[in-house]
């Protein structure tokens, strides 16, 4: 019968568990003071002593060093720092919405889905304005080009183009990157409107032929 490995070598083996203290097990450690200080290269027994001198702990921040490199520190502060940061991150990640159109799209779909696309802007995500062509369309470039500059300019009260339109095969697209908060000026939504989070209220439009449909992608703010 095979051993199930026991509670304490799943945890070890997690890769977010941060051994502290007598968890350390490695046999000698890299030091780093309470105030930054470099304290050399010991057994962790030895540095959990001085930690414990100060009232504080023994935390391992870098495992995979040759010699692990061990901080001395309130180990309650240290996790709070780490979730928040964590925290922070995730808040500052930005979304990537597409926006994609096609040459023909009637007056009030077009003022529709833009309202959306103001929307995702203000709330200072990025967008991404895709114009395909089909068959014969292809005829019709400028249609299309004057199309996706019409977008660009309608929505300038809250984002700007990266760059200018390009053809790309079937495909005209361009980035948009939201303006500073303070420059944002709404043109087909109140303030109220805008603020509300977009709902993934718009399934039939992935029927519609003519028309601007919205994608969500992730992409981490750098």
């Amino acid at each position: 019968m095979v051993k199930k490995p026991s509670g304490n070598k799943r945890r070890f083996n997690n890769r977010n568990y941060i051994r502290k203290n007598d968890k350390i097990r490695a046999r000698e450690v890299r030091v780093i003071g309470a105030e930054g200080e470099m304290l050399g290269v010991m057994p962790p027994e030895e540095a959990v002593k001085i930690a414990k001198s100060h009232g504080l702990d023994l935390v391992e921040v870098a495992s995979s060093a040759n010699p692990p490199v061990c901080r001395i520190l309130e180990f309650g502060k240290y996790k709070y720092e780490l979730s928040k940061n964590k925290r922070n991150k995730e808040k500052t990640a930005k979304r990537v919405k597409e926006a994609k159109f096609r040459p023909r799209i009637e007056e009030h779909d077009y003022v529709t889905k833009l309202r959306r696309s103001e929307k995702f802007l203000h709330q200072g995500n990025k967008l991404k304005i895709t114009l395909m062509f089909r068959g014969r369309e292809m005829e019709h470039i400028n249609l299309g080009m004057n199309l996706v500059k019409q977008a660009i300019k309608d929505l300038s009260g809250v984002g700007k183009a990266d760059d200018t339109p390009k053809l790309s095969g079937r495909f005209i697209i361009v980035n948009l990157s939201p303006l500073p908060k303070s420059q944002r000026v709404l043109r087909y939504n109140s303030l109220e409107e805008a603020e509300v989070e977009e709902q993934d209220d718009e399934q039939d439009d992935d029927h519609e032929e003519d028309g601007l449909e919205v994608e969500e992608k992730e992409e981490a703010s750098s």
